[in-house]
């Protein structure tokens, strides 16, 4: 789908990818809505070998990113419910609610692989090889 993008930090991003390969996903379940799945990761990426959890704790650091993308995404449910739907303050209090609950699964996962980016970056040759 966003195979065009395939080599920029933003591919690994949105598709969960490797960060250095880019050719496999870092979750064990694709499917961000299997709760008990959702932060379940693969230890090592099975094309290159990359090791996903560079220190223990090392996750910890995206409770820093999942903050402002959780404010991004309860910022559009503000703007659509408020100035495009038309509803009140208390009416949108509730739909922002109901947005961050719905999509905390994607928030959470986001803003692991926004984290693991910042410190990995894409390499073309590893990209290439195979199993």
């Amino acid at each position: 789908m966003m195979d065009f993008l395939k080599g920029t930090k933003v591919y690994s991003i949105f598709n969960g990818a490797c960060p250095v390969c880019q050719q496999e996903s870092m979750y064990r379940q694709k499917n961000p809505y299997r709760l008990t799945q959702t932060l379940k990761m693969w230890e090592r990426c099975g094309n290159c070998g990359t090791r996903y959890k560079i220190e223990p704790s090392f996750f910890y650091g995206a409770m820093y990113v999942s903050y402002p993308v959780g404010l991004i995404f309860a910022g559009m449910a503000f703007v659509l419910s408020y100035f495009l739907v038309g509803l009140g303050l208390v009416d949108t209090y509730i739909v922002i609610v109901i947005t961050m609950i719905v999509l905390l699964p994607v928030i959470l996962r986001l803003s692991r692989n926004i984290w693991i980016n910042f410190f990995m970056s894409f390499d073309r040759s590893m990209g290439k090889k195979k199993r």
